[in-house]
């Protein structure tokens, strides 16, 4: 019985910064979500984890099929909960991936 499914990896990346990023954040930042659980930030670079707190709750619908009319479908923005801040930050489907459920859980 194949145990296979099909997962996007995302990239989440700074897109505008409408404040001041206190937290050191820069347009263009980003960070990957890869093989289903694989968080990658670039070498030297950081991600603020408040900023990360902010697109977590979406990131597993992001990683798969949605229907058209689904809203998170067509929405891809969400912003920094730091009002000084306003990091807005764009997540966008990238490879889409075929994974084995054994291996993961």
């Amino acid at each position: 019985m194949s145990r296979e499914f099909h997962l996007y990896d995302l990239r989440v990346t700074v897109v505008e910064i409408e404040g001041e990023s206190v937290c050191g954040m820069q347009v263009g930042d980003y960070f990957e979500l890869t093989e289903s659980s694989r968080l990658r930030i670039p070498p030297g670079k950081h991600f603020c984890i408040y900023a990360l707190a902010t697109v977590i709750p979406f990131l597993a619908a992001k990683q798969r099929e949605l229907d058209d009319n689904d809203w998170l479908a067509r929405d891809s923005h969400a912003i920094c909960p730091d009002p000084e801040e306003r990091v807005i930050m764009r997540m966008e489907r990238r490879r889409w991936r075929t994974l084995d459920s054994d291996e993961l859980t």
